[in-house]
């Protein structure tokens, strides 16, 4: 297993991937979560792994992979973030993304992942790292929490009529 930067190579990979979690979370709640397919003419995949890579660039932003055998199977990205007042949070470290393909789940990909990008926020001065999941992916709240993460703000989405 090895865990290292994201870089321009891994772009179709991490679009995969990504669009993987986007659809997933689209199906838990399709009034909360953003679906955009063939944005600009290109694929979800290719949208959203073109981001990705120009993020590796941010100083501000890490994209990480995990490798097995030399295949991408699992990404995480995350975000050096500023004092929010709006949000009542001071400056942290936020996981804003992490998948990791189904046949290495349960390997110890996505804590390596988490590890190392929590190393990487404690050398770049962050105090914390704060993340939000799904309200129905009950197995990654289980997996975070038993990473050291607890509950501390529950988000809730009202549908306004038009």
């Amino acid at each position: 297993m090895n865990i290292r930067p994201g870089t321009e190579g891994d772009a179709a990979e991490l679009g995969r991937m990504a669009a993987a979690m986007v659809r997933m979370h689209h199906a838990f709640d399709a009034q909360r979560f953003l679906l955009i397919e063939g944005r600009d003419g290109r694929t979800l995949e290719q949208g959203y792994g073109g981001w990705l890579v120009r993020e590796s660039q941010n100083p501000k932003a890490m994209v990480l992979v995990a490798e097995t055998d030399s295949k991408v199977v699992g990404y995480a990205y995350a975000t050096l973030e500023e004092r929010n007042w709006m949000m009542l949070l001071d400056a942290c470290g936020a996981l804003q993304d992490i998948w990791v393909d189904e046949s290495a789940r349960r390997s110890g990909v996505a804590k390596m992942l988490i590890e190392e990008m929590c190393a990487r926020f404690r050398a770049m001065g962050a105090p914390r790292v704060v993340l939000s999941t799904a309200a129905k992916n009950e197995g990654a709240q289980k997996f975070f929490e038993a990473m050291g993460f607890r509950r501390t703000m529950i988000e809730m989405t009202r549908e306004l009529e038009k």
